[in-house]
């Protein structure tokens, strides 16, 4: 599951001799000979990903839409409400205060303890939401590991083990939901077939508008330092 590229615009074009990616600052487009399979098609697309991302991301910030102010609040998966973010010079990178919904990050290097604090969060409270979830949908995983890949929201190995993404703490619950769901899929189909789907979708009605948001929405650029 790739995370901060928009959908890509696929054209097929008869005089067209291979295939050809061009990354824009508003979208990404694909030109594809008229003789290309599906198969290669995305085969094409798995080997361009990570290029794709790194691409699109310095076009987002060479157009300027990326503001570059620190945020005053964060909202989290599982908080009602936001917490109010304080920078201020003081001896820890990070302190929380849960009871008055306050976050208190050092003034040496904000972004980073901001980063810092994030996935201090995602490692104590995505493993618990998955166990959750897991009860709740009867599907069964073995382990849960919490990381910061670059091209992947989440995985799930032929042992069962789920790896998801740190920041997934950083969307709305039903987002984070999402992505725990389609691991959790994986579990009974490891494939992306159409028993998949449907598994994915007994659990997650809305499955496909909350896949959309997740590859439309861009993580802060704090976040991509």
């Amino acid at each position: 599951m790739t995370p901060n590229l928009p959908e890509i615009q696929i054209t097929r074009k008869l005089r067209a001799t291979r295939l050809r990616l061009r990354v824009e600052p508003t979208q990404i487009k694909l030109t594809v000979p008229q003789f290309c399979t599906q198969r290669q098609v995305e085969e094409f697309l798995k080997q361009s990903e990570q290029w794709m991302i790194e691409t699109w991301q310095k076009q987002q910030e060479k157009a300027g839409q990326i503001d570059k102010i620190l945020p005053t609040e964060l909202k989290l998966f599982n908080l009602e409400q936001p917490l109010q973010v304080v920078y201020q010079t003081q001896k820890h990178s990070f302190i929380l205060d849960e009871e008055n919904h306050q976050l208190f990050i050092s003034d040496r290097q904000p972004e980073s303890y901001l980063k810092s604090f994030v996935i201090a969060y995602a490692k104590q409270y995505l493993p618990t939401y998955l166990n959750k979830l897991s009860s709740e949908t009867g599907l069964r995983f073995n382990q849960c590991a919490v990381r910061q890949p670059k091209t992947r929201w989440g995985s799930c190995s032929a042992k069962h083990d789920i790896m998801l993404n740190s920041g997934l703490v950083l969307f709305p619950l039903e987002i984070t939901r999402y992505v725990a769901v389609h691991e959790l899929a994986h579990t009974k189909h490891f494939d992306h077939s159409s028993n998949f789907w449907a598994e994915v979708q007994k659990h997650d009605v809305y499955f496909q508008q909350h896949r959309k948001i997740l590859k439309t929405t861009a993580l802060p650029w704090w976040w991509n330092k």
